[in-house]
C-alpha cells in the first residue's frame, strides 16, 4: 500500500525506460492543467505516459498511466474538462476536482480568469456531471490587504456559498503564506498590493467569523496546509488527496480500494500514511503530480508557482505551441 510501482515502458522514440505507475495522479499543484493544458494532458493519457522534470535538479522521469485509478484535478477554471469525462470513463479512471473559486474580481488579483458568475455556473455544471461531493470548493488563498479585510472575505464567501447551495459539501481555505516566498512578496509589491501577514490571532478571527456562514450553508470547513488548530471553530485539517472521499465516491473500484488498504474483512485502515513529498502540515496521501511550475497563465499576483505572472503566461503560450510533447514544457 502507498507505493508507486515501477514498470518498463517504450517511449515514442522507441527507447525503453523505467517509469513509475501511480494509482493516483495529481493534476496539478504546480500549474492549472484543466484551464491551460487539457489538450496536452488528454493526448498524453491516450499515449499512456508522460514525462516530468524535477524543478529542483532538472532531472527527467517518466510516469505511466497504466495503473491509474484516480485523477485529482486542481483548477481555477476547469470548464475545458466538461466534455472530457467520457474519455476518463472509457478508461475506468475515477476523478474529482479541487476547484479554487475566489472572488477577487474588484481587487484585480486574478486578472486572467473568467468572471465569477461563469465560474459558479461551471461549478454547477461539473456537479451535475460528477455528482455532489466530487467538486470541492476552495477559497484559496485568503489574502489580507489595506483595503481587503476579514469581514469582506466572509461576505464574499457567504455570497458564493448561497449561489452554490445544494451543489457543495465542503469549503477548503488557506491563508496566504507570503513570508515564505520571496517571489510572492516581490510580485505583490510590483502590483502595489499592500498586504498584511496573517497572525494566529487573525487566523482565529477568520475561523470564528466563518462559523456562522458554515452553519447557515451546512458546509464542512477545512484548512489546507495550515499548522494552527482551529477545531474549536469546527474547522478540520484537510486531505486534498483524500482516501476517505475516494472510498465514498468510488467504493466499487476494487483495485483502488485495495491499494488504499480497505478490505471486506477489516474495513478501513486506522491510519493513512501521508505523502512524504509534501509539507509537514499537508494531510494528503501519496499521489504523483505531473505539473510544471511557471506554466500557468492566470497571472495571479499572489502565485507561488510562477516566478512572475509574465513568465507564467509566456511559458503557458510556449507550451501550447506543441501539445504533443512528453512533458508540459
Amino acid at each position: 500500500m502507498f507505493k508507486h510501482e515501477k514498470i518498463s515502458i517504450v517511449r515514442e522514440t522507441y527507447e525503453r525506460v523505467e517509469a513509475v505507475a501511480p494509482i493516483i495522479i495529481s493534476a496539478s499543484r504546480s500549474t492549472d492543467i484543466p484551464a491551460f493544458h487539457s489538450e496536452w494532458f488528454f493526448h498524453r493519457l491516450r499515449k499512456g505516459y508522460c514525462s516530468w522534470v524535477n524543478p529542483f535538479n532538472q532531472k527527467e522521469s517518466f510516469i505511466s498511466f497504466a495503473k491509474t485509478r484516480c485523477i485529482v484535478f486542481w483548477s481555477k477554471n476547469p470548464a475545458p474538462l466538461i466534455d472530457k469525462f467520457s474519455e476518463l470513463k472509457k478508461k475506468a479512471i475515477n476523478t474529482y476536482i479541487q476547484f479554487t473559486l475566489n472572488d477577487y474580481s474588484e481587487d484585480g488579483f486574478e486578472p486572467n480568469i473568467p468572471s465569477l458568475q461563469f465560474r459558479i455556473d461551471t461549478f454547477k455544471r461539473l456537479v451535475d456531471i460528477l455528482g455532489v461531493g466530487s467538486v470541492i470548493w476552495r477559497y484559496d488563498p485568503v489574502l489580507l490587504t489595506d483595503t481587503l479585510n476579514i469581514e469582506k472575505h466572509i461576505e464574499r464567501i457567504a455570497r458564493i456559498g448561497e449561489e452554490l447551495r445544494g451543489y457543495v459539501e465542503k469549503l477548503v481555505f488557506s491563508f496566504a503564506d507570503i513570508a515564505a516566498y520571496k517571489k510572492v512578496q516581490f510580485n505583490l509589491s510590483q502590483n502595489n498590493v499592500r498586504y498584511q501577514d496573517f497572525t494566529s490571532e487573525s487566523m482565529e478571527q477568520f475561523a470564528r467569523e466563518l462559523f456562522d456562514v458554515k452553519k447557515s450553508l451546512g458546509l464542512t470547513v477545512a484548512t489546507c496546509g495550515e499548522l494552527l488548530d482551529l477545531s474549536k471553530y469546527e474547522v478540520e485539517k484537510n486531505k486534498c488527496i483524500d482516501p476517505l472521499l475516494m472510498a465514498r465516491l468510488f467504493p466499487d473500484d476494487k483495485v483502488l480500494m485495495s491499494w488504499l488498504g480497505y478490505s471486506d474483512m477489516f474495513g478501513a485502515p486506522e491510519v493513512f500514511p501521508k505523502d512524504p513529498g509534501q509539507r509537514s502540515a499537508c494531510g494528503c496521501i501519496l499521489s504523483k503530480d505531473i505539473g510544471a511550475y511557471n506554466t500557468c497563465g492566470h497571472g495571479c499576483v499572489y502565485c507561488y508557482a510562477n516566478t512572475t505572472p509574465e513568465s507564467g503566461l509566456k511559458n503557458c503560450r510556449l507550451a501550447n505551441t506543441n501539445t504533443q510533447r512528453e512533458s508540459i514544457i
